[in-house]
């Protein structure tokens, strides 16, 4: 897999939600931004883990994302970052980035892999992020494709 055209598409995978009437579009980016435009979604860290079937046959990755939501005011910003965070709904990151896992028997994010999953939620609280405080989560994603790509 190419881990940079990957982290690419589930940024434009999450780009697909759609906030509550009133609410800036999400932006999103495939790497760590030096700053941002809340909310905001990102690929930060990631892990491999190589060769899980023989002969390179298939590569398992680990994306830690965050989503990042301004904090003028606590409670609606929660409340913006908890419907993001649902497991469906129109808001609902997973249910977005799921989208790009493609029709049954289509390899996901466009060919780049051959499935994903976005596992769990973790770490929900306030981020400082190039000087500015946010409240936030990361999610987990794991996707899996061909090694020798």
């Amino acid at each position: 897999m190419q881990i940079s055209a990957v982290r690419d598409a589930l940024a434009d995978a999450a780009h697909a939600v759609v906030l509550p009437d009133g609410m800036s579009k999400l932006t999103c980016s495939g790497y760590v931004p030096d700053s941002i435009l809340a909310p905001h979604f990102f690929v930060a860290e990631y892990e491999q883990d190589f060769d899980k079937a023989m002969g390179r046959g298939l590569d398992e990755l680990t994306f830690t994302c965050r989503v990042l939501v301004a904090r003028a005011d606590d409670r609606p910003s929660q409340r913006l970052l908890d419907s993001m965070l649902s497991g469906s709904g129109p808001a609902s990151l997973k249910q977005a980035i799921e989208v790009a896992r493609g029709a049954p028997g289509e390899y996901a994010l466009g060919g780049l892999a051959h499935d994903l999953h976005v596992m769990r939620v973790q770490g929900y609280r306030w981020y400082e992020h190039a000087g500015a405080t946010y409240v936030g989560a990361e999610l987990s994603i794991k996707v899996i494709g061909e090694g020798s790509s």
